[in-house]
């Protein structure tokens, strides 16, 4: 079952499956983000502001509409 990274609960991980949005997705691919990598919620900026992940090594700031387009799952 796959669901968007934006939905993930704080410090749940979980895995990229794919992307939604070619733009965002060839981007987040670019920056080594991709589909098989585990990636956890690590804080959400208030007032429905932007996602803090970690994914892999590497931690991103991304926006709420981008972390929408990652639908991640099992």
């Amino acid at each position: 079952m796959s669901r968007s990274l934006s939905n993930l609960a704080l410090k749940e991980t979980s895995i990229v499956q794919s992307f939604t949005n070619d733009e965002v997705g060839s981007k987040l691919m670019s920056m080594g983000m991709r589909p098989g990598t585990m990636v956890q919620l690590v804080r959400r900026a208030p007032f429905k502001g932007g996602c803090y992940v970690k994914a892999g090594n590497y931690y991103f700031a991304l926006r709420r509409n981008e972390a929408a387009c990652i639908l991640v799952g099992e």
